[in-house]
């Protein structure tokens, strides 16, 4: 926040500012998610760890999936090699066909793709059907290709006119250990890159790269205003708490922040643009909420409060933290009180623990207390940890809701440029010139980014 400077002399720099000056604009920033904490668990996370202001209210940002950690395929059609020795290329036969399922973004697609990261000096590892694992490396005259016309004799073909099929000849291939006749590599075996293998003064070698993806968010105007005082009841005491004006800025403060709180959990993303297709009608920006954001682009889990829930629990854990997702070790799930309940009936000592026994139940779910005002409830899985902390808004139809948050690919985007900033302030003496009375306004400019839809999850508990 802002050093508030008081226009009496005698505060300035003193922190006892009152907000009853003329016609002043004050800056609240952070210090309106300080307001019960407990309240907002999502909007003081955002507001704590994980701001970026941004000079245009709609934000461009750019995604990177690594690529070394996606480099793995399967066959894409029965492949026989055949006997191969050791040390020399293979037979000509059937071409090995494989395809890869990530887009040249690395988005994990349900559509085959072509295996780009596949160039000669390569060297593939295959499961045949057996469940022996065999490896060969793509020769270094081996050429790379992406059209129809294939070139007789060593090639990788990556046919623009073929889906997601990647081509490469046999005679391309040399076995690094011996294949037996009758080995054979079907359809659906998984199989990867697991390095390169180059002669010594070998020529330097083919390369790929993969893409960075673009996306944007949007900056959401908040407003809350509250009733036009007249002079004559600011001045007049009242019963319970005498200065009526005070206590409906307290609550409109806290109406402004569970605005922002609402609004970064359910909204719907959407620009200008996109709404003033309709000719003539003046629409606002939508900023992207984390659960409906995550519901249509990241990942969903269907999860049980049986005790037999607890292995469908472990299996969905063991996906969304796999490593070539770019996940991180933690989570911050924002959870209702209904599933905070359940994770509680799963530690040491509680009835579900003691009743079925500790064995079964290999989780370490403890509560620690939090940096921000809350109490987390800390799960610790063999794959990552998850810290469930109670949002009091998942209720209603999303009693049996929480949201996993990889914090490191959110953040809180405030509208700040040009030497002004439009994150959370406070106008006061908006009324019209001459009124006899004070009417106050706040405003936040802002929007959430959510990038690696993958690394966040929704779990819907039943």
């Amino acid at each position: 926040m802002a050093t508030v400077y008081s226009n009496v002399a005698s505060a300035t720099g003193s922190g006892t500012a009152s907000l009853d000056n003329t016609r002043r604009v004050f800056n609240f920033g952070d210090r309106v998610a300080e307001l019960a904490p407990q309240q907002s668990p999502f909007f003081v996370y955002l507001s704590k760890v994980s701001k970026k202001p941004t000079n245009d209210p709609v934000f461009k940002f750019l995604e990177q999936r690594h690529q070394w950690q996606r480099r793995n395929f399967e066959v894409l059609a029965a492949w026989d090699s055949g006997a191969e020795v050791a040390g020399v290329a293979c037979d000509a036969s059937a071409d090995l066909q494989i395809t890869c399922k990530f887009d040249i973004y690395g988005k994990i697609t349900s559509t085959n793709t072509h295996c780009k990261f596949v160039v000669p000096g390569s060297v593939l590892a295959i499961q045949a059907d057996d469940g022996t694992v065999y490896s060969f490396r793509i020769n270094e005259d081996a050429t790379v290709e992406e059209s129809a016309s294939i070139t007789a004799g060593h090639y990788i073909n990556h046919d623009s006119n073929e889906t997601g099929k990647t081509e490469i000849a046999s005679e391309s291939l040399t076995a690094l250990q011996t294949v037996p006749a009758g080995a054979a590599f079907a359809a659906g075996n998984k199989g990867q890159v697991i390095g390169s293998a180059w002669t010594e003064g070998s020529d330097s070698p083919e390369g790929w790269e993969d893409k960075l993806y673009d996306r944007e968010g949007y900056c959401q105007i908040f407003k809350t205003g509250m009733n036009i005082f007249s002079g004559t009841s600011m001045a007049t005491e009242y019963r319970g708490i005498k200065n009526e004006y005070q206590r409906i800025w307290q609550d409109k403060l806290m109406e402004h922040k569970m605005d922002i709180e609402q609004a970064m959990l359910f909204s719907t993303g959407l620009t200008t643009a996109a709404q003033e297709s309709t000719a003539g009608t003046q629409f606002a920006r939508s900023s992207w909420g984390i659960l409906p954001y995550t519901e249509s682009y990241g990942k969903l889990y269907n999860m049980s409060y049986a005790s037999s829930g607890y292995d469908a629990f472990l299996d969905a854990m063991e996906d969304y933290f796999a490593p070539e997702s770019g996940n991180s070790g933690n989570k911050l799930v924002l959870a209702s009180r209904k599933v905070i309940t359940y994770l509680n009936k799963l530690g040491s000592g509680s009835f579900l623990n003691n009743s079925v026994g500790a064995d079964q139940y290999r989780l370490d779910v403890t509560s620690i207390p939090g940096n921000f005002g809350h109490t987390v409830t800390k799960v610790n899985t063999i794959f990552g940890n998850l810290h469930f902390v109670a949002e009091p808004l998942l209720r209603g139809p999303w009693e049996d809701y929480c949201v996993a948050v990889d914090m490191a690919n959110v953040a809180y985007r405030p509208l700040a440029g040009n030497g002004m900033s439009r994150d959370t302030f406070i106008e006061t003496n908006v009324q019209s010139p001459g009124v006899d009375g004070r009417q106050d306004q706040i405003i936040t400019e802002a929007g959430l980014e959510i990038s690696l839809p993958e690394t966040h999850a929704l779990l819907k508990f039943g």
